[in-house]
C-alpha cells in the first residue's frame, strides 16, 4: 500500500467531518411529489421552514407531480448523494409504490438513505353533506343499497387514499368508482363542490372543511382516535381490522456519508420536535414522530412487506 493510499484513508473520515460541519453550502433541493395543499405538501413545508432557520438558508421546494410520488423519488434516487437534494419520502412512494408498479425505476430500500420520519396522520373517511350517512354503519348500509353510484377521490392512482378506500371496499363489499386526481387539495375541494361522494383522504387535506361543516367526517383510518379531532371515531370501531397509518419522512440518495446523514438526522429531529413546528403540524392534524436513521428504515420495510399484502387482496392496481 503506498504512502499516498494511506494517507487519503487517514484522512477520509476528517473529510466527511469537514463536509457535515459546512453543510449546507448551498441552499438543498427538496423534492415533493404532490401538488401543493396537500397532506405531503403541507408536512414539508412546515418542515423545511423550520430546517431552513437552522441551517440559515432557504430550501428550496421542488413538487414534481405524478405517480403517486414515485417521479419526485426516482429524481432524488438519481441525484449526487451530497445532502443538497432530499426528498419527502412518504407511505405512497416508498411503501405502497414498490407493490402496486410493475416497473418501479429505483428499489425503496437500495435506493436511499432513511434521515428520519417527520410525523404521522390519519387518513380520513369524509362524505359531501348530500350522502345520507352519518355513520360508518350507515355509509356502507347507503353504499350497499346504491352500488356503482359512488363515486371517490383520491390524489392518484398508488396514493394512500386510493388504497385506503380500496381496502375499505374489500373489506366492507361496497363498490365505488374512483376518479383519480393530480393531489389530495384538488380531490378535497371536488368533494366540498359534490362533484364526488366520499374520499378516505389525508387528514391535514379535509380538516379544514370538516371544522368548517362543509365536509362530515365519520371515521379515521387509523385504530386510535385523532386527538385533532376526538369525536370522530376510528373506522375500525365499526370495521375490524382496518388500519391506515399515513407516515412522511426525510430521504436523501443512496451514499450519503455517516457524518452527514447523522447532521441531518439531529436538526430533522430538532426541528421536528420543536414546540412551534410541532403545533404547526398539529394544527393540520400531524403527529410529529422523529426517530433514527436506523429506525426508519427498519420502520419502511416493515410498511413495504404490509402492503404488498393489502395490495394482493385487494386486488388494486395501477392502470
Amino acid at each position: 500500500m503506498t504512502k499516498r493510499l494511506l494517507a487519503l484513508l487517514f484522512l477520509a473520515p476528517f473529510a466527511s467531518l469537514v463536509a457535515a460541519q459546512s453543510f449546507p453550502t448551498k441552499p438543498p433541493r427538496l423534492l415533493v411529489g404532490f401538488v401543493a395543499g396537500g397532506g405531503v405538501d403541507q408536512t414539508e413545508r412546515i418542515t423545511a421552514a423550520k430546517l431552513g432557520e437552522l441551517w440559515d438558508t432557504q430550501i428550496l421546494v421542488e413538487n414534481r407531480v405524478g405517480a403517486g410520488g414515485t417521479l419526485a423519488a426516482d429524481a432524488t434516487a438519481k441525484s449526487l448523494a451530497d445532502g443538497h437534494t432530499l426528498n419527502v419520502c412518504n407511505i405512497a412512494s416508498h411503501s405502497i409504490g414498490p407493490a402496486l408498479y410493475k416497473k418501479l425505476p429505483y428499489d425503496p430500500l437500495k435506493d436511499f438513505t432513511y434521515i428520519g420520519l417527520i410525523g404521522t396522520t390519519p387518513n380520513i373517511l369524509a362524505v359531501h353533506p348530500s350522502v345520507p350517512a352519518a355513520t360508518v354503519a350507515e355509509f356502507i348500509a347507503y353504499a350497499k343499497a346504491n352500488p356503482g353510484k359512488l363515486t371517490y377521490g383520491s390524489s392518484g392512482v398508488g396514493t394512500s387514499p386510493h388504497l385506503s378506500v380500496e381496502l375499505f371496499k374489500s373489506m366492507t363489499g361496497i363498490q365505488a368508482t374512483h376518479i383519480p386526481y393530480k393531489g389530495g387539495a384538488q380531490s378535497s375541494a371536488d368533494l366540498v363542490g359534490g362533484q364526488i361522494q366520499f374520499v378516505i383522504t389525508n387528514l391535514p387535506e379535509q380538516i379544514g372543511y370538516v371544522r368548517q361543516g362543509r365536509t362530515r367526517a365519520l371515521g379515521v383510518s387509523t385504530t386510535r382516535r385523532s386527538p385533532q379531532l376526538p369525536d370522530v371515531p376510528s373506522i375500525s370501531e365499526t370495521v375490524p381490522g382496518y388500519d391506515v397509518t399515513v407516515w412522511y419522512g426525510l430521504c436523501a440518495p443512496a451514499g450519503l456519508n455517516r457524518s452527514l446523514l447523522d447532521k441531518i438526522s439531529a436538526d430533522l429531529q430538532k426541528a421536528v420536535t420543536s414546540p412551534d413546528t410541532a403545533k404547526r403540524l398539529a394544527d393540520v392534524g400531524v403527529e410529529a414522530s422523529p426517530n433514527t436513521p436506523d429506525q426508519f428504515r427498519a420502520y419502511v420495510r416493515g410498511e413495504i412487506a404490509k402492503w404488498a399484502k393489502v395490495v394482493k387482496e385487494s386486488g388494486a392496481t395501477a392502470d
